[in-house]
């Protein structure tokens, strides 16, 4: 086994402003102010906008959809059907990172290559909303 990965896709500031942005046009088109942040694969932020008329109080829920998506390495919220569930990582996670982790849809991993290499967060709308914002937002970066 080698000692040593290369060639892995890696989220770029420039990645993360398109994945907002696409986000931020969505949320326009649905006429719904959202706070909306995009974190790297550890679930480090990147990028975040507050747009006007968002709620404040959305804003670290925005945050905390995109880590536990990065983390968890899937979207937050209960699993859809067909999706696959890591539950000895949920559980992990959820143990030893409680404050990085939410069971409401609005989160989204960033996936090229079948590599999760970031996350995005939505949140000031309904959960459909938020889904709908971060999944535009996620988009973004599987039509680059």
């Amino acid at each position: 086994m080698p000692l040593v990965t290369r060639h892995h896709p890696k989220l770029t500031l420039e990645g993360a402003r398109a994945v907002l942005a696409a986000a931020q046009r969505r949320a326009q088109e649905i006429n719904v102010p959202m706070n909306v942040a995009v974190v790297d694969d550890g679930g480090h932020l990147l990028a975040f906008e507050r747009m006007d008329g968002a709620r404040p109080s959305s804003i670290a829920i925005s945050l905390v959809k995109a880590q536990a998506a990065a983390l968890r390495r899937s979207a937050t919220g209960p699993a859809m059907a067909g999706e696959q569930v890591n539950l000895p990582l949920a559980l992990g996670l959820a143990i030893a990172a409680p404050a990085a982790q939410t069971p409401i849809r609005g989160g989204v991993p960033l996936v090229v290559d079948s590599q999760v290499i970031g996350a995005v967060g939505a949140s000031a709308g309904s959960e459909d909303q938020d889904l709908d914002v971060a999944r535009a937002g996620a988009a973004a970066i599987e039509q680059a």
